[in-house]
């Protein structure tokens, strides 16, 4: 059966001075990544499709560099459209994402609203099933977007009950390449190595 890996990358480094999509790894993300590889090798990826944001690129080209694949970048994976704020420290950050998911239909201080993020990410998820090649898919991309996906799948409403709860990111959904019917919901990189 075909599939489709989505992951969200995993540890960043927060810096308050720099852009949010331009964040990366930080080592601890890199080291998680990398240790995710030995799974990816035996499963057979055909294809790496990635968000153009900094810490997504940086965990595709991981996976890439030990596959022999090259990702590409599709725009439509970022994560939701946070730029009207900019960075939120927590606790502050945390109340603005219950707002995004509690309000879908509705603009948090400009943000994305949910509805129109989780449509972005369906959309951008069937492109790149259809222009990827047969075989596994794997997506890299972020935790708030692929909750949304996620809900898409379940047939449910928007909610953050459906959020990822790793600690740090690197957690991974799968969906059947034909329909993006769940397969298999939230799983921690390392829970599967």
């Amino acid at each position: 059966m075909a599939e489709i890996w989505v992951l969200t990358h995993a540890d960043v480094v927060q810096d308050p001075q720099v852009p949010v999509p331009d964040w990366r790894l930080s080592a601890r993300g890199r080291a998680r990544h990398a240790a995710f590889n030995p799974v990816l090798q035996k499963v057979g990826i055909g294809a790496i499709r990635t968000s153009d944001e900094r810490k997504a690129r940086d965990a595709s080209a991981i996976h890439g560099d030990a596959l022999g694949l090259k990702p590409k970048i599709h725009a439509g994976l970022h994560e939701n459209d946070r730029s009207a704020t900019g960075y939120l420290a927590p606790p502050e950050f945390d109340r603005a994402v219950d707002a995004f998911f509690g309000a879908p239909d509705q603009s948090w201080r400009g943000w994305e609203t949910a509805k129109a993020a989780q449509a972005r990410m369906v959309t951008a998820m069937r492109t790149c099933e259809a222009e990827a090649p047969d075989g596994l898919l794997l997506i890299c991309t972020h935790g708030a977007v692929t909750a949304l996906l996620l809900c898409h799948a379940m047939g449910v409403s928007i909610s953050r009950d459906q959020d990822q709860r790793v600690a740090g990111g690197g957690a991974l959904i799968r969906l059947r390449r034909e329909n993006l019917a769940l397969i298999e919901g939230w799983t921690a990189m390392e829970d599967m190595v």
